[in-house]
């Protein structure tokens, strides 16, 4: 390995890897992420550029990225994008990527020394993947609530699905997050990142990145998790209350609603309202054992539950919204069509069950 030097000019040879980082009003935040990016040690004859995506920022970010490109970081530049969102920022740096590789990152995040190396080499390794992603490692702040668990890092945006490398496909579906997330540049000629997935306003959370896999994995493509592509992430504590978890939780279900993420795992009862009947029958079971931990005073399991029960919360909220506006019939007839579908399958489920006994 030997570190990159920074002021050397670029030739007529093709970049490796581009690096995109989406960015508004963040300035503060930015300069750590260019640092950690802009320092990488690379593998011998590897080369890489540096795309900053201004998304209508107000504050000096241009200022900031034009004061590290006068340093000689002649692999750096400045892209402003006025739609807002971070859709369309990192379609604006997908437009403007001159590499067969392209990496996103955050500009709260700072990458490990090895980062774009270690993206190439797995890229390199595996020609079978259409994209790569890795471990997003928390530096929390100096205090972190007895409550937190592993379980509640997604929120946090964090990831780590332990040291070894396995595939995600479709009968893996295990969602890498788009601040340590690359994709080989031809697969993302013809397919776009979501903009009705992005946040809006002042929502929590967004859903880009797993509709994007989601589609990709329903398209027979697969990727891998790489356990040595390593980023880490300053941890904000206003997103350590529980009030912030809740709402994450509502976001995310009215985020996989309108995805219609379960369609990958379809209902065989039915649905009512357009909210299949599995997800009933999980938040009644999730109700039961959320009184349960509370009764036995276990505060921190009930949480959990009642973090469940957000996601399904958010979920009906916005199917129920869009069957409204879609179908203005009897909600009786609904009710009366999904009690019919729930007798049929439980009563061929116990006629089975008698004959199965019968041939016995």
């Amino acid at each position: 390995m030997t570190p990159f030097r920074a002021r050397t000019p670029p030739d007529s040879r093709e970049w490796d890897v581009t690096v995109s980082i989406c960015t508004y009003n963040r300035c503060s935040l930015l300069g750590q992420a260019l640092d950690s990016v802009l320092s990488q040690a690379l593998d011998q004859a590897q080369r890489y550029e540096v795309i900053v995506v201004d998304n209508n920022s107000t504050d000096d970010t241009k200022h900031l990225v034009d004061s590290y490109i006068a340093q000689g970081h002649t692999n750096l530049r400045y892209v402003f994008e006025g739609r807002q969102g971070l859709s369309y920022a990192r379609e604006a740096a997908i437009a403007h990527a001159r590499a067969p590789i392209i990496a996103f990152t955050d500009d709260d995040v700072r990458v490990a020394p090895d980062w774009v190396s270690s993206i190439k080499r797995a890229f390199d390794s595996h020609t079978e993947v259409a994209w790569v992603g890795g471990k997003v490692l928390p530096l929390w702040p100096a205090v972190v609530p007895r409550w937190m668990r592993r379980e509640h890092w997604t929120p946090l945006a964090l990831l780590d699905f332990g040291d070894q490398p396995f595939h995600v496909t479709a009968s893996n579906p295990r969602c890498l997050i788009g601040a340590n997330l690359a994709f080989r540049k031809d697969v993302l000629d013809g397919t776009k990142f979501e903009p009705s997935m992005q946040r809006v306003k002042d929502s929590i959370g967004s859903m880009e990145d797993h509709e994007l896999l989601m589609r990709l994995l329903k398209a027979d493509r697969q990727g891998l998790y790489a356990p040595d592509v390593v980023v880490t992430t300053d941890i904000p504590a206003s997103r350590l209350s529980k009030e912030y978890h809740r709402r994450w939780h509502r976001g995310h279900g009215h985020f996989f609603a309108i995805g219609r993420f379960e369609d990958l795992e379809p209902s065989k009862t039915g649905r009512l309202f357009d909210v299949p009947a599995h997800m009933y029958r999980q938040a009644a079971i999730d109700t039961i054992q959320w009184l349960r931990t509370i009764v036995r005073g276990d505060l921190n399991a009930a949480f959990t539950y009642e973090l469940r029960l957000m996601f399904f919360a958010g979920f009906v909220r916005t199917r129920y919204k869009d069957f409204s506006e879609v179908r203005t019939g009897n909600r009786l007839v609904e009710l009366g069509r999904f009690a019919r579908s729930v007798a049929r399958k439980f009563l061929l489920r116990g006629f089975a069950r008698h004959s199965g006994g019968i041939q016995r």
